[in-house]
């Protein structure tokens, strides 16, 4: 169904704010938005994103906007991965990961794709900390509102509907 999509995000505002895991989505989120997109490093990110108990739709919303933001760091991840894959300390991991099966479409070995990484996988703590008290001063605020939206009681009466029609088949 098209509605599903639409129905899972009113949820996760309006029923399940739990501030850790919102602040936790929007960690993660966050991290994911970072990588340039179409490699298995952003799958594996994304992947985690929906695999833990966090605020999905927090998280996605992190992606979108970071996504086009991060764009505007890539001299930055450039700098940072070309250090790190040029490493002296560093070349016989690379050689060895780099002879892996699966390495090639990591594109880890793409200066900006590694900068990225780092700089998203050290972001994760730093965000989580600073979203936190925010996600708990107004989850409850923005839950009850969003609450009261006509399409978010829609929604949900749409969910009651399929479990009707779900049991009557």
């Amino acid at each position: 169904m098209f509605i599903k999509p639409f129905r899972m995000a009113a949820q996760a505002f309006a029923l399940k704010m739990s501030p850790r895991r919102m602040a936790a989505g929007l960690a993660i989120g966050t991290a994911a938005g970072m990588v340039p997109k179409g490699n298995l490093t952003a799958i594996v990110l994304m992947t985690v994103l929906c695999a833990l108990q966090v605020n999905l739709a927090a998280g996605l919303l992190a992606v979108l906007v970071v996504s086009f933001v991060a764009s505007l760091a890539d001299p930055l991840f450039h700098e940072i991965g070309y250090a790190v894959l040029t490493a002296e300390s560093l070349q016989s991991t690379w050689i060895w990961f780099f002879n892996q099966p699966l390495a090639a479409w990591t594109d880890l070995n793409n200066t900006v794709v590694m900068g990225s990484l780092i700089v998203g996988l050290i972001s994760i703590y730093p965000v989580y900390r600073a979203t936190r008290p925010v996600c708990e001063r107004y989850a409850p605020v923005i839950s009850e509102r969003v609450r009261k939206w006509k399409v978010v009681m829609w929604l949900a009466g749409a969910s009651v509907t399929d479990r009707l029609s779900a049991a009557a088949e």
